[in-house]
């Protein structure tokens, strides 16, 4: 069934921060999450014709006692995208030991972090704005393949509520890329260095050294 596209089509920006930050250190080399939410969706908005509306960014963060460098600056990034209105969902970072044998015969243990529950929030936002007709798009910036489910949702929303509703795929494109597809089901947007670097963050939101 076709369904009538709206003249005006609200777009909210889903953001996966730590899937897009990867896979911009990969493709451009950034070593830090120096995007900026707003910038990137305002700019994907205005490609394609769609009215933002607000941003949504997701992400783990680690412990103060694990990482407190990394700790501080999400403490800090993250209270400044809240001051400029961006709603910020976030879940501590679970870590797991893992002991491994070395060559030499001895043994090293290891410890690594995992986020838990960010896509599952993610996901379960999108459907349920989609479902209370919050937004026209839904721009999400990941390259998580488990958020193709989410699309197939979206569009059943579509179906049984007679609207017109699209799912978009921003993400980093680029000849370093280690991933050159979105979400499967959705609208791509690949994003190449140029469209990306006009939309970065420059203030430094690294601890200060005491």
């Amino acid at each position: 069934m076709n369904l009538p596209e709206p003249v005006l089509k609200r777009a909210i920006g889903f953001f996966d921060g730590q899937n897009l930050y990867r896979h911009a250190k990969d493709a451009f080399g950034h070593h830090h999450p120096n995007y900026d939410p707003l910038k990137l969706l305002h700019a994907v908005s205005a490609a394609r014709g769609w009215h933002p509306l607000g941003v949504r960014f997701y992400t783990g963060v680690p412990s103060s006692l694990e990482d407190p460098f990394w700790h501080a600056y999400w403490s800090n990034r993250l209270l400044a995208m809240s001051r400029a209105g961006v709603l910020v969902i976030k879940r501590q970072l679970r870590y797991h030991s893992e002991t491994i044998q070395l060559p030499d015969g001895s043994s090293k243990t290891i410890v690594s972090a995992h986020e838990k529950g960010v896509d599952v929030r993610l996901a379960l936002d999108v459907t349920r704005l989609a479902r209370q007709a919050q937004f026209d798009v839904a721009v999400i910036f990941s390259q998580d393949q488990d958020l193709a489910e989410v699309v197939d949702e979206v569009k059943d929303i579509a179906q049984a509520s007679a609207r017109w509703i699209k799912v978009a795929s921003a993400f980093p494109a680029g000849a370093a890329a280690t991933s050159r597809r979105g979400i499967n089901g959705a609208e791509w947007f690949p994003m190449d260095q140029a469209f990306y670097d006009a939309c970065l963050d420059h203030r430094d939101y690294r601890p200060k050294k005491k």
